[in-house]
């Protein structure tokens, strides 16, 4: 019976029954926006995760806010739908049971943060009902509007469809790069949520001790965005659902962000305002740089 298996595997693997080799080929660097060669043929209708490389840090847990850039392509034409790589503002994925269907959860938690991992599946399955593909920005000036940033519609073969556009049976290939898993509650250790301080003056509320924070970065934060002068709290990262990652650079960071922050430590809690002629204090504290 063993050797009859044996027989059947053998015969399954020749005739490509598998489906090992019609998984997308994916190629770049940790962090560079992956090149993704799509295979001749039709795609299996099962979702497959494949871990493509595996990182040094924490593992994500259930729970967590994970933290990626995303990469979003549809098999069909290798058509691109959607990246955080051009906005350089990574998802934030919720891993509560509730914000992202099964297949991401299978894809991201108890990956260790460094890993490349790639998820091909259904567009039923792979990309839920109004799942945000994207971080947020704290708000405008004056609170309203959807939360700046977020991911994109990819822009490599022209304007493509619109986020989330894939037709439900069309195949997507997403591939993840993990930045790391956060508690929803992240912030610096001890201390409580921050209060809005009583003047717009740039001042460290709590010193930090970790790595440096430098223009370029990579920073996770969490931040209460609130305006001037009543101090009315418009935005908050702990309303979003926990923390948020930037680069920190002028087109991917909240204007007055890269001098507020750079030069700061993993840990410290900073307040400073929003820039010339914007009417908001930002208070933010730095939960970890990459």
């Amino acid at each position: 019976m063993r050797l009859l298996w044996l027989a059947v595997l053998g015969l399954l693997t020749a005739c490509d029954l598998t489906g090992q080799d019609r998984l997308p080929v994916v190629t770049g660097a940790f962090g560079d926006r992956p090149v993704i060669t799509i295979p001749d043929g039709e795609p299996d209708r099962v979702p497959r995760v494949t871990v493509l490389s595996t990182g040094s840090g924490r593992r994500t847990m259930p729970g967590d806010v994970v933290l990626a850039d995303v990469e979003v392509r549809g098999w069909p034409g290798n058509r691109p739908y959607a990246t955080t790589y051009d906005t350089q503002r990574p998802a934030k994925v919720v891993l509560d049971g509730r914000h992202a269907p099964d297949s991401w959860r299978e894809a991201l938690i108890g990956r260790p943060a460094g890993s490349r991992v790639m998820l091909v599946a259904p567009a039923a399955q792979a990309y839920g009902p109004g799942l945000p593909l994207g971080g947020s920005r704290p708000a405008r000036a004056d609170g309203s509007g959807p939360p700046l940033g977020g991911a994109r519609p990819a822009q490599a073969y022209g304007s493509g469809p619109p986020l989330g556009g894939a037709r439900p049976a069309e195949t997507l290939v997403l591939v993840f790069d993990v930045l790391g898993g956060y508690p929803p509650d992240a912030r610096v250790v001890g201390r409580p949520l921050p209060d809005v301080p009583e003047d717009r003056s740039p001042r460290v509320l709590i010193g930090g001790s970790g790595p440096p924070v430098r223009a370029g970065s990579k920073v996770i934060v969490q931040y209460v965005t609130a305006e001037w002068p009543g101090r009315r709290v418009v935005d908050s990262s702990y309303r979003r659902g926990g923390p948020s990652a930037f680069t920190l650079g002028p087109r991917a960071a909240p204007p007055g962000w890269v001098a507020g922050l750079a030069g700061q430590r993993v840990g410290a809690r900073v307040a400073f305002p929003a820039g010339e002629g914007r009417s908001l204090l930002y208070v933010v504290d730095i939960v970890d740089v990459l």
